[in-house]
Order: structure tokens, then sequence, then C-alpha cells
């Protein structure tokens, strides 16, 4: 089970991870790391349970809203290009918009989800993921009409926001998001396991997802889906090594500038400590407060949930392909596991 670790952390990491594997149902991947070097990382559990395959730390994962943060990323690069001004509405890139917030939701509203646009899924649920669609039809659907509130003036989830940037994206590069993802993303900083994820794919090594019943404690395989309906707000798939790229990439400025990186992590109180496809807060663990960073995913049986402790460098990503884990709580346990030798 153990692929890497400091001997001095590997037996208390191993024995929560085996306490959540039998205790809790945790299925999947996870990586830890101080100052940009792994302590630990490790797998368990099952990958595809009809045929009863491991997963092991090379897994892909489904990696749900996780991808939000990509889209942040290659939003604020074009940013930093000049290419577009987050104070700017949608109209200005995507006329096509027909929604009433064309001409009044900017690129910030999007980012930080206080457009005011409806949300997507609204009475309909999953429904809106089961048939296809292109993404223009999608958004004229699913993410116009007329606003709820005034944008700005709120914060409300909503995966509309972050498909829509996804398309102004497409819109502004004259590029599809899977090609500036790899441009701006991907290739430079060699991420060998991350992709957008259509449903048609058959992708070596990737995980199949599961939801388990609350009642019965019996697992099923996820309800059918096109998965590219989430598109660039979340569609994508990779790996803990991956994001563990991208986690220290991002927090060294090196994939953005440091003013641009200032900008995405600077959080909005108002709006629930949102920032820029993530949150940033104060919170404690143990007697002492920390500025964490951090980004949840949830898609039926897919789950990730990545933290970044500022203050001591502490990065923790799990990836799951099951909805039966409290991740929260099992990250903070290796967070506490971890500051134990501080």
């Amino acid at each position: 089970m153990l692929f890497s670790a400091e001997k001095s952390y590997a037996h208390r990491y191993d024995t929560i991870l085996q306490n959540y594997y039998k205790n809790h149902n945790f299925n999947g991947a996870v990586l830890i790391a101080r100052h940009g070097e792994k302590l630990y990382q490790s797998a368990i559990g099952v990958s595809n349970r009809e045929e009863r395959t491991a997963i092991h730390a090379q897994s892909l994962f489904r990696i749900a809203s996780v991808t939000k943060v990509f889209t942040s990323i290659i939003i604020l690069h074009l940013y930093e290009r000049g290419l577009l001004n987050l104070h700017e509405t949608i109209g200005k890139y995507y006329p096509e918009y027909s929604g009433e917030g064309k001409d009044r939701v900017t690129l910030h509203h999007l980012l930080t989800h206080s457009s005011g646009i409806p949300h997507c899924e609204e009475s309909n649920g999953i429904a809106v993921y089961q048939s296809p669609y292109s993404v223009d039809e999608f958004i004229r659907r699913y993410c116009s009409g007329t606003l709820d509130y005034e944008p700005g003036s709120q914060f409300r989830y909503n995966n509309a926001d972050y498909i829509i940037l996804g398309r102004i994206i497409e819109k502004i590069t004259g590029k599809s998001f899977s090609e500036n993802l790899h441009s701006i993303i991907v290739q430079p900083l060699q991420l060998q396991h991350t992709a957008m994820l259509y449903h048609k794919d058959i992708i070596k090594g990737l995980a199949s997802t599961y939801y388990i019943d609350d009642s019965t404690k019996i697992f099923y395989r996820d309800a059918p889906m096109y998965i590219e309906n989430y598109f660039s707000a979340g569609a994508m798939y990779s790996t803990v090594d991956d994001i563990f790229r991208l986690d220290k990439a991002l927090f060294s400025s090196t994939i953005l500038q440091k003013s641009t990186f200032n900008l995405m992590m600077t959080p909005y109180p108002a709006l629930y400590n949102v920032a820029y496809g993530l949150w940033v807060s104060q919170q404690k663990f143990g007697e002492k407060a920390y500025t964490v960073v951090n980004r949840q995913g949830s898609i039926w049986g897919a789950s990730a949930y990545w933290i970044h402790i500022m203050d001591n460098n502490i990065t923790i990503i799990i990836l799951s392909n099951t909805n039966a884990t409290n991740l929260l709580t099992l990250a903070e346990e290796f967070v506490l596991a971890t500051m134990k030798n501080m």
C-alpha cells in the first residue's frame, strides 16, 4: 500500500488510511507533501468492483469540480496576456449568449459564483447531464434565463458560471477548452495523466465510480450521464501526482505571476470566502488558526479534496471513486498528523 513516505510519518498515515478504509468505506489515493516534497503517497481499495481490480498510486480519477481550478488558471493566464478584462461582461466575449446577464454579469461574478444566473440543474437535477448537448445548446437551455438576484450581491454555487467561463475561453482564443488546457497547463507542467473526459472514452487506468446507498450501505454504479456536459466546471480526470505538480507550480507562482496568484487567492468574505476557483479562509487545527486554501469536488461517486495550508506549506490531495467517505474529515486527520512533528 505504501509508495513513498518519510519513516516518521508513515505509520501514522497508514493507521489513519486503514481506519478510513475499514470503517468509512474509503477507496482512493492520497498524497501528502510539505514544502513541495512528498511525505507520503498511498492508495487503497477497489478501482473496478466487477473485476475487483485495485486502486494504485497512478490510478486516474474523475476530479469533478477541481476542474474549476484549472479553468480559473486559464482565465487568469489570458488576463495576464491582456486578452480579457475580469470586469467586462459575458456579452463582450460571448455575444451569442442570450441570458439576462449578458450585459450585467462580469467574469469576476462568474469566477466567484455571484452571477445571479439561474442554477443550471434547478428542478431537473442530474437529468440535464443525461442527454447529449453541444456547449452552446447546454448554455442556452440551462445557463441563461432571467437573473435570480443582482450580480455580485450574494453567493450561490452554480456549475453554469464555470461552463460559461469555459466557452468564453474558447471564444477568446479560437481554440477548444481542451486545447487551451493542454497548451497552458498540461504541457508546460508535464501532466501526463490529466485531460478532459467524454462519456465515450475508454481510458486505461481510470477508476470506475460508485454511489453508496446510505440506508443499505450497498454500492451501485453511478447513474449514466454525459460527463462532457459538465465541461469546464467538472469534466476532467487526473491523478494525485498531477494535481501535486499543479499545486507546486501554483503556490510557487511559476504558472501565474505573483500578482495574478494573489488576485486568484483573494477571498471574498461576503461570498463565503470564495476566491477564484477555490476557497481561502482561516481554519483552526488544534489551537492555532492557519490560512487554508481548499477545493472540493463531487459528482455522484467521484469525489476529491485538495487542501493547501499556506502558513507551513502543507498539501493534501485525496481522490476517490465513491461518495462513501467524508474527505474533509480524512484530510483534517492527515493535517493534524503532519503537524505533530513540526
